[in-house]
């Protein structure tokens, strides 16, 4: 039934669920408050930080439902045209993938992009939260189905479920889960991965690097690289490894390292970078790291080459960024860096489907196939093929038929 629906109830919905949740933010507050005090002392404080849903939250989430509904419909796009022969057309088109099983962590408003995503592209829902957040996935999942009671599909288009046993049942569901999104730490992504026959979309690390080129610009590398580590050093588009070329590393290391310790980073280096600043040393297993903290681990290298080699070696093909002045130089990057996002001259933060612009996310995936990069709209939607004909049968087309396709693209 929300597969089938209109654009305009949809969107409708999503204006009500706005409604809804404004209404009861109170109620919404409380229960994360609760969440909070009761986990302030068992959770690290980049999670901490994950967990609040506060006003500014509240209107972070309502602005994004505000962008939902100004984007158009994702469902029903002509996505090929053709003619076959004369008056025989074959079109494919977008669909709803169906039904999403989606596991998250300790964000209670990604649970509100994600349930608007899933509505907007007519896609069924079952969530689940970190369990820290419950009280606050409760209050937001009983807001949203009051919302969409009295539409022509209900409120059953979205489901929570709480325990570790109900995620090990749901695996075992490919009979009706068409799609799993988990997103969480790199064991539990695994986990997944390895215990289903769904199909799984997702990234287990976000292990992102900036890499400063001999070409660049070295007072904006100083920003893009502090942008991409502080502005907040707990999402998986935060950078954790910063490279330098060596024909800069002696200028530019001091100034990069004066910005980022005085926003409180702390610095691990390599022999190279500790005979020009002075930081604590950087093993191998922290260029291996995702730190989710207010952590940087530093190597000078010799090459363009050999920054791509470190980012495709260690990297977890997430986001990865350069600062350079040099077109040939941000081309070799484009083309032989292997991540799902790939920058220049600026923040890794930006790789987010906000910020590009697709409403929200339900996450980024770095898998080759279907989606890859921040998952919006589009990413949430599959494809059937339609043909419209007139009593053609394949005998006509055979050997001898005397029929043949001229295959004609219409769009």
């Amino acid at each position: 039934m929300l597969a089938a629906s209109a654009l305009d109830e949809r969107n409708k919905a999503l204006e009500s669920v706005k409604r809804v949740l404004l209404e009861h933010r109170d109620e919404i507050f409380d229960a994360n408050a609760t969440d909070v005090e009761e986990n302030r002392d068992r959770l690290s404080s980049s999670i901490l930080h994950r967990l609040y849903f506060d006003q500014d939250k509240l209107d972070s989430v309502v602005a994004g439902i505000d962008d939902i509904v100004r984007l158009p419909d994702p469902i029903g796009r002509i996505l090929e045209k053709r003619e076959l022969d004369s008056n025989f057309v074959l079109e494919r088109r977008s669909v709803p993938i169906g039904v999403i099983g989606m596991i998250f962590e300790s964000r209670p408003d990604a649970l509100v992009q994600i349930a608007s995503l899933c509505l907007k592209s007519g896609n069924g829902i079952i969530l689940k939260g970190g369990r820290e957040a419950t009280n606050s996935n409760r209050a937001l999942v009983k807001a949203i189905r009051e919302a969409t009671r009295n539409t022509s599909f209900g409120e059953n288009w979205i489901l929570q479920i709480e325990s570790h046993e109900d995620v090990d049942f749901i695996l075992t569901l490919d009979d009706y889960i068409d799609l799993l999104i988990p997103r969480g730490s790199n064991a539990f992504v695994r986990h997944v991965m390895e215990n289903t026959r769904i199909p799984v979309l997702g990234h287990a690390d976000g292990l992102c690097s900036v890499y400063v080129d001999a070409f660049a610009d070295l007072s904006l590398a100083v920003d893009v690289v502090t942008d991409s580590k502080v502005q907040y050093p707990a999402a998986c588009n935060a950078a954790e490894t910063l490279l330098v070329h060596e024909a800069v590393a002696g200028k530019f290391l001091p100034m990069v390292a004066r910005s980022l310790i005085d926003n409180g980073v702390e610095l691990l280096g390599d022999e190279k970078t500790r005979k020009i600043i002075d930081v604590a040393p950087a093993t191998d297993r922290d260029f291996d790291t995702e730190f989710l903290s207010l952590k940087m681990a530093i190597k000078v290298v010799s090459s363009l080459d050999e920054a791509i080699a470190h980012i495709n070696e260690h990297g977890s093909g997430h986001t990865d960024a350069i600062v350079t002045n040099n077109v040939g130089v941000r081309d070799r990057f484009f083309a032989h860096v292997d991540s799902a996002d790939v920058f220049s001259n600026c923040s890794t933060r930006f790789a987010d489907g906000y910020r590009f612009g697709l409403g929200a996310e339900v996450g980024i995936s770095t898998s080759k196939i279907h989606a890859r990069g921040p998952v919006g709209l589009a990413g949430l939607t599959s494809s059937k093929w339609l043909l419209y004909g007139n009593g053609e049968t394949v005998r006509e087309y055979s050997k001898g038929g005397g029929k043949s396709f001229h295959h004609k693209e219409l769009i």
